[in-house]
C-alpha cells in the first residue's frame, strides 16, 4: 500500500505536460440559419481561429494568431484555401454520399470530423488524430498504429474498403498528423506563450450545501487545465467517501474542479485529519487546505443569537415610538395653525365680552337686590 502510495505520489509531481492542436469541421444539411460549412482550430484547448462558408476569410481569435498569420502569409493562404474551397466541396460530397446510404432523402443532417495531434513535451510522444462522426455519432476513425480505418457503423464498412487501398492518402495522413501538425505546433505555442504556457494558481474554498452533504474542496481560476487535487487524512491520500468532479472551463479561458469528502460517518474531532491537496503540473509548490469547519462556506442561513433578536426587537419599538412622537407634534403644529384666531379680531371680541359681563352683572345685583326687598329681609 506504501508502494502504491509513493507510486502516485510521484505521478503527481512528475505528470507529463501535453500539448494539442486540433480542428473540428463541421457540415451540415436542413439547418436554418447555419453556415453548411464550419471550421475551428483550436491550440490547447483555445480557440485561435475560424471560418465558415458565410465568412470565407480566416478570423484570428487571439492577438498571437493574429501576429502569426501576418508573419507566415503562406499559412494564412493555407488556411484560406482549405476553408473556401477544398474542404467543403469535400464535406459537401461525402454528405451526400452518407444521405444515400442511410437512405436520408431529407432532414436535419451534421457531418464532423475531428483532426489534429497530442505532442508531449517531456516525452516527445505524438499521437495523431482523425476521426468523422454523423448525426452525432461516431462513424470511422483512422488507426494509425495499424495504417487502417476503423469502421463504427455498418454504412462505413464500404468508405473503409476504399479508403484502406488508398496507401497513399494513409501515409499523406499520417505525416501530416505526426510531423507537419506538431511543428505547426510547437510555432504556435512559441507565438502565444504568454497565454498559453503561462501558469495560473487558483483559489481553493472549501463549500457545504447542508450540514450532510459532503464538503467539497473547490478550486477555481488555474490554467492549464492539467492538474490533480485530492483529499488526505494524516498526510496520506484518501481515496474512501471521495468523488472526484471533472475539470471544467471558466469563461475567462481559465479551469475549475471540485473533490468532495463525504463527512456523514466521520466524528467532528477527527475533521483536523484531513487536508485538501490542489497541484497543478509545472507548478512546484501544492496548494493544501485544511479541513476546517469554520472557513466551511456555504448558503444555509445561520439561526441568529437571542440577544442580537432582543436588541434589534427593542431598537424597532424605540424607532416606532419616535416616529409617532414626531408625528404627533407635526399634527399639533399644523392644527395649532389653522385655529389661531386674527389679532384684531381677538381685541373687539375681548372688548365685547368685557363689556357683556359687566352689564350683566349690574342687572343681576339689581335682581337680587329687589328680590330681597319683597322677601322683607
Amino acid at each position: 500500500m506504501k508502494t502504491f502510495l509513493l507510486l502516485l505520489l510521484f505521478c503527481h509531481v512528475s505528470s507529463p505536460v501535453k500539448h494539442s492542436l486540433k480542428f473540428f469541421i463541421t457540415a451540415s444539411s436542413g439547418v436554418p440559419n447555419f453556415p453548411e460549412f464550419v471550421a475551428a482550430g483550436l491550440v490547447d484547448g483555445l480557440l485561435m481561429g475560424y471560418c465558415d462558408t458565410k465568412k470565407t476569410i480566416v478570423e484570428p481569435k487571439q492577438d498571437w494568431a493574429k501576429t502569426f498569420l501576418e508573419n507566415n502569409p503562406q499559412q494564412l493562404e493555407f488556411y484560406t484555401q482549405r476553408c473556401s474551397e477544398i474542404d467543403p466541396i469535400f464535406f459537401k460530397a461525402t454528405m451526400d454520399n452518407l444521405k444515400q446510404r442511410f437512405n436520408q432523402s431529407g432532414g436535419v443532417h451534421i457531418l464532423q470530423r475531428m483532426t489534429g495531434c497530442e505532442w508531449d513535451d517531456e516525452t516527445g510522444e505524438v499521437n495523431g488524430l482523425n476521426q468523422y462522426g454523423y448525426d452525432g455519432e461516431d462513424f470511422i476513425a483512422l488507426d494509425l498504429k495499424t495504417e487502417t480505418w476503423i469502421a463504427v457503423k455498418p454504412q462505413a464498412v464500404i468508405i473503409k474498403q476504399r479508403w484502406d487501398a488508398d496507401k497513399s492518402r494513409i501515409k499523406r495522413n499520417e505525416i501530416i498528423l505526426t510531423e507537419t501538425y506538431p511543428e505547426w505546433l510547437k510555432m504556435y505555442l512559441d507565438y502565444g506563450k504568454s497565454s498559453l504556457l503561462r501558469k495560473e494558481v487558483p483559489s481553493v474554498s472549501l463549500l457545504q450545501k447542508s450540514p450532510s452533504s459532503p464538503v467539497s474542496c473547490h478550486a477555481t481560476g488555474f490554467y492549464p487545465d492539467r492538474a490533480m487535487m485530492f483529499w488526505r487524512k494524516d498526510g496520506e491520500e484518501h481515496h474512501e467517501d471521495v468523488d472526484v468532479g471533472e475539470i471544467l472551463p471558466n469563461h475567462d479561458g481559465s479551469f475549475q474542479m471540485s473533490v468532495d469528502l463525504d463527512l456523514s460517518s466521520v466524528p467532528a474531532e477527527d475533521w483536523r485529519r484531513y487536508d485538501c491537496v490542489f497541484h497543478l503540473s509545472g507548478v512546484e509548490d501544492d496548494i493544501i487546505t485544511k479541513l476546517d469547519k469554520a472557513k466551511i462556506r456555504t448558503n444555509r442561513e445561520k439561526p441568529a443569537d437571542l440577544t442580537v433578536i432582543m436588541i434589534s426587537a427593542a431598537v424597532a419599538v424605540v424607532a416606532l415610538v419616535l416616529i409617532a412622537v414626531i408625528g404627533f407634534i407635526i399634527y399639533k403644529k399644523k392644527n395649532d395653525k389653522k385655529t389661531l384666531p386674527d389679532p384684531s379680531r381677538t381685541r373687539t371680541l375681548s372688548n365685547t365680552e368685557s363689556e357683556t359681563s359687566s352689564s350683566g352683572s349690574s342687572t343681576d345685583n339689581i335682581n337680587n337686590f329687589t328680590t330681597l326687598l319683597k322677601s322683607g329681609q
